[in-house]
């Protein structure tokens, strides 16, 4: 897919690091003297670091950029050398994306008599880190974004036995749409509910009426840049995560028929057709209609 994602003047840099506070994502970081964008997979275009840089040296550029290709994306970054693969492959640590690393280092073996570099030993730094990213997560890199199954978690919080207290049914974190990885476990053959931001909020019955057993995506169409992105995620969900159905839930309001036409389009782009089911939700939290579409 085209999209906006930034790009970095090598020759302008000087390696300040001013950049990298504006990087919430966690996508840019300082490699031998330069600053690096080290994952395409988290940087959202936005842009939030150009203010940063003293030098000009970053800017927007819309170019062809698969998000979840990670190929596609350890194709170019070996390029730069073991130090950024490096830090890449603890980007992906610190944001729970086991799968992409596992493709990143199948690749890297089938390219392995092309490299300038032991890839052993390149993995055994690597393994050496991995073995202490979730203490790491906790005082550096995303924690918030890190990837998480609660489906099958033993460790569950009980409920507290207040008057009228229910426990959650959410399977996983993250859950916004910007966030959520498309390929997740708990996405794989899942039904999912994508819902606007304020449905949880109005519908009193959301978690155990909706939401149990399912996996979650929250966006809201008004206020959330880059609805093609989300639309490039819904589509990956049904080719390739193959999720049984998907249920759209957003509020009486307008705005909220956006997140309708994204999933419309998702499932015209997808070569898998799937059940869709649209609920709306009134702003006093009652249900104002549900549908097939």
């Amino acid at each position: 897919m085209e999209r906006e994602i930034i790009k970095i003047d090598e020759d302008k840099c000087t390696g300040c690091s001013l950049c990298i506070p504006g990087c919430p994502e966690g996508a840019l970081q300082i490699i031998d003297g330069k600053a690096r964008l080290v994952s395409d997979l988290m940087c959202d275009g936005l842009g939030a670091c150009i203010g940063e840089c003293p030098e000009g040296a970053i800017e927007i550029e819309k170019r062809e950029a698969v998000p979840y290709d990670e190929v596609a994306v350890i194709k170019e970054i070996v390029k730069h050398g073991e130090n950024t693969l490096i830090a890449h492959f603890e980007h992906l640590q610190e944001h729970g994306e086991f799968t992409f690393m596992k493709q990143a280092s199948d690749y890297l073996e089938s390219v392995e008599k092309d490299l300038d570099f032991d890839l052993n030993i390149l993995m055994s730094k690597i393994n050496k880190k991995e073995e202490t990213v979730e203490s790491n997560s906790k005082t550096c890199g995303c924690p918030g974004e890190a990837m998480r199954d609660f489906s099958n978690d033993a460790n569950k919080p009980a409920n507290t036995g207040v008057a009228g207290n229910q426990e959650s049914t959410l399977r996983q974190w993250p859950v916004q749409m910007h966030l959520v990885n498309p390929m997740a476990p708990y996405f794989q053959n899942a039904d999912v509910v994508l819902a606007a931001d304020c449905v949880a909020f109005s519908l009193g019955s959301f978690h155990q009426k909706y939401l149990a057993g399912k996996s979650l995506a929250i966006a809201c169409p008004k206020l959330d840049q880059g609805s093609d992105i989300y639309i490039a995620k819904l589509k990956q969900m049904i080719d390739e995560a193959k999720i049984n159905t998907l249920h759209v839930m957003v509020m009486e309001v307008p705005c909220c028929g956006g997140l309708i036409q994204m999933a419309k389009m998702a499932v015209e782009q997808a070569s898998r057709k799937i059940p869709v089911k649209k609920t709306v939700v009134g702003v006093r939290g009652d249900i104002l209609s549900e549908e097939w579409v």
